[in-house]
């Protein structure tokens, strides 16, 4: 196995040829993340890559993301622009080479972003969203610091759409049948699926660290080391990757969903996000470890404005069954310290540690998108002085939610929600609401085995 390069990130944007060369590598992946979080691109001899970077000839079709989560094309409101499709110019951003150990050897990957071609940047793409909410607060001397937390299940190979999922064989011999939360021994099983994960995450330079046994059945969770915004969302969906690619070379399958098992905890992608200055202090907490007003009005936007944009933490229908009371994921908006049933935690710690958890975001969810409207609810929340409520104690789950219920009420609320509206832009809005209103429409097109099941001979 390929250990982390050695060369740094400057060194490789300054000569990737050389890293090229030095890790033997014959084909680049050019990674595009689409509204879903799919990676979409082109794969490209070594030669014809550095060939692109040099005359910027690489192009993509614009309808890559017009790609709903089933393959098919949603369209667009200007249903010409649609069907003429025309090119985007894909740019590569060469900081994020990295090997691809997961696959075939001499193989890499790299990000790119779209522009037209007249080089303005494709402002539907969700890498430029993230991009200009953190321009926001660069603007104001800030810079935010995140560290997702990504829940999944490994399951059995699941053919048959139409049957449940069920545990996998672990090392035993045996499936789990019962919940170990946090159990040594339960994560043992898996030990060859994760010994893989990990060996990939450091060829691959994915800052993972600490590794648990969730509660469903072969539920686990993975935290990422903090750091900057977007390298950490293009790590986290190269851990999708990589993690689906080991699971399957150990027979089973890896899944991302945010509730992939009726009666088992869905799976989340918590967000911790502190905000320090150019120097790197720290923004949220006093020198005697209080929070600073600024730490209140960053809260306050979340709580305002995370119930109006739940379309970017739950993307899917599916996502809507892991937000319910008592199941494992907070129902509500509510602020606590170290309260797990508030969808906004304060975890403990000194001034340096003093950040906001966002509870919220499924593990399905596209996470430069779940990043971008969580810091942009906090800016809105210190720009508009919003306070935070008075902090919930107890069970934060009898407290009324003011969140969505359903995938076409977020839609709604999602589409009225003028301020964030306005700051990611109206490329960004209609090519999501179209993908995601598309979406919504074929789901609702499905007749389920709970319908067939209750109301075949009885209505």
């Amino acid at each position: 196995m390929d250990e982390m390069p050695n060369m740094t990130i400057a060194a490789i944007s300054n000569d990737p040829g050389a890293w090229l060369a030095q890790h033997g590598i014959n084909e680049v992946e050019c990674l595009v993340p689409d509204m879903n979080g799919v990676l979409r691109g082109k794969a490209l001899p070594t030669a014809k890559f550095l060939n692109a970077l040099e005359d910027r000839a690489l192009f993509l079709p614009s309808s890559a993301f017009l790609v709903s989560i089933d393959g098919r094309y949603s369209g667009s409101i200007d249903e010409g622009f649609a069907y003429s499709d025309p090119d985007m110019r894909m740019v590569p951003d060469v900081s994020t080479l990295c090997l691809a150990p997961g696959a075939a050897a001499g193989k890499a990957y790299v990000f790119a972003d779209a522009f037209h071609m007249d080089g303005r940047p494709w402002m539907a793409s969700p890498r430029h969203v993230l991009r200009a909410v953190l321009d926001l607060y660069k603007q104001r001397g800030w810079r935010a610091v995140v560290a997702p937390e990504v829940e999944f299940y490994l399951t059995a190979p699941n053919p048959d759409p139409d049957q449940p999922l069920t545990a996998p064989v672990g090392a035993n011999g045996r499936a789990e049948g019962v919940q170990h939360p946090y159990d040594m021994a339960a994560l043992e099983e898996f030990e060859p699926v994760m010994r893989r994960v990990y060996d990939y995450a450091v060829a691959a330079g994915l800052p993972l660290d600490t590794l648990i046994h969730e509660s469903g059945t072969a539920q686990l969770e993975i935290n990422l080391l903090h750091g900057d915004a977007l390298p950490l969302a293009d790590k986290v969906l190269l851990f999708k990757r990589l993690t689906r690619q080991a699971a399957q070379q150990c027979g089973m399958h890896a899944t991302f969903m945010a509730k992939p098992i009726a009666a088992q905890a869905g799976s989340s992608m918590h967000l911790h996000m502190s905000v320090v200055d150019e120097a790197g202090n720290a923004l949220f907490a006093t020198a005697d470890d209080a929070d600073t007003e600024m730490f209140g009005h960053f809260i306050g936007g979340l709580q305002k404005y995370v119930p109006e944009i739940m379309p970017l933490f739950a993307p899917n229908v599916n996502s809507f069954r892991r937000i319910r009371p008592n199941h494992s994921a907070p129902a509500n908006i509510e602020w606590s310290h170290d309260n797990r049933s508030c969808g906004l935690r304060v975890p403990a710690g000194g001034r340096a540690a003093r950040r906001v958890e966002n509870r919220l975001p499924g593990a399905d969810c596209n996470p430069y998108l779940a990043i971008a409207g969580s810091l942009l609810a906090g800016y809105l929340g210190v720009e508009q002085k919003l306070a935070r409520s008075a902090e919930a104690s107890g069970n934060a789950y009898k407290i009324k939610s003011t969140l969505p219920k359903t995938m076409e009420e977020a839609l709604d609320r999602f589409t009225a929600c003028d301020p964030v509206r306005k700051l990611l832009g109206e490329d960004f809005f209609q090519t999501y609401l179209r993908v995601k209103s598309v979406e919504l429409d074929l789901f609702q097109s499905v007749v389920t085995s709970w319908e067939r099941d209750h109301l075949l001979l009885k209505v």
